[in-house]
């Protein structure tokens, strides 16, 4: 987050980024912003998950096999780019709940000051706290449109995932969930090369300040494209990446056990 939100005059990597909040603001800020996502994440991937298993039926149900056509095949499954509109959809409904999450967790990581005296925010009620009482249910939904935006490469995300499950289980003797273990990491990984340019876009969006009673400072981006492009005049192409490498280290470890989890309920129910 606080790469994906500054230039490299502040941070100049990863490890930069570690030592000096360390240094200057305790072991502890490591995890400031860490409470929102820890309850947020349950239902967000309740909400993901599910409405993606109901999507991806009805879309199968209703317009690549419906029952009544004279070509239906009960045993056909659902193709990939199937599954990849089914990932969209899914992302569009998980955003009203994640973008809320994501906006109170970018706030409280951008606080950089050691004292807490000096930050704007106690913790995350006082934060949605006063988001709420300044700017109502918009300010604290700022950003669901570049949340929506970024969750629509759920796409890819959905579409590998099938494209690796099924060529796993027909080229290896790989059991079930190994097959999930290892479409799950990789297709993560598809997600956040094709998703993180939008990522950065987001996560400027939700730290640029709110401004009027909140007391924040001046707006400065009106549109998603305002903000992409100062992410580009900050740091030309190379800034829509910044800060990749950790995120996508975490994306196949995360989402591969994720991944392994889901669908052994999936198999368990009847």
């Amino acid at each position: 987050m606080r790469l994906q939100t500054t230039t490299a005059d502040r941070f100049s990597g990863p490890l930069a980024c570690v030592a000096q909040t360390v240094r200057r603001e305790g072991a502890r800020a490591l995890y400031k912003g860490a409470t929102p996502p820890l309850v947020g994440w349950m239902f967000m991937d309740s909400v993901m998950l599910g409405s993606l298993s109901v999507y991806r039926r009805l879309l199968r149900d209703h317009l690549f096999n419906p029952p009544l056509h004279p070509l239906h095949d009960a045993a056909r499954p659902l193709p990939a780019h199937g599954h990849g509109l089914a990932g969209i959809l899914a992302g569009a409904t998980v955003s009203f709940v994640a973008a809320p999450v994501e906006h109170v967790k970018a706030r409280l990581q951008v606080q950089y000051a050691a004292d807490k005296a000096g930050r704007r925010y106690s913790g995350p009620l006082d934060c949605v706290g006063r988001i709420w009482r300044a700017h109502g249910v918009a300010g604290v939904y700022r950003g669901l449109g570049a949340t929506m935006l970024f969750r629509s490469f759920f796409f890819f995300w959905w579409a590998s995932y099938d494209v690796f499950s099924r060529w796993m289980a027909a080229n290896t003797r790989l059991s079930a969930p190994a097959i999930n273990f290892w479409a799950g990491g990789l297709s993560a990984q598809v997600f956040w090369l094709t998703s993180y340019p939008s990522d950065v876009v987001k996560q400027r969006i939700m730290t640029d300040p709110l401004g009027g009673k909140l007391g924040d400072g001046t707006r400065q981006f009106r549109t998603w494209r305002e903000a992409a492009a100062a992410v580009y005049r900050d740091g030309g192409a190379r800034g829509f990446w910044r800060g990749f490498l950790p995120c996508f280290l975490r994306a196949f470890p995360a989402n591969a056990m994720a991944l392994v989890a889901f669908e052994g309920v999936m198999r368990a129910l009847p």
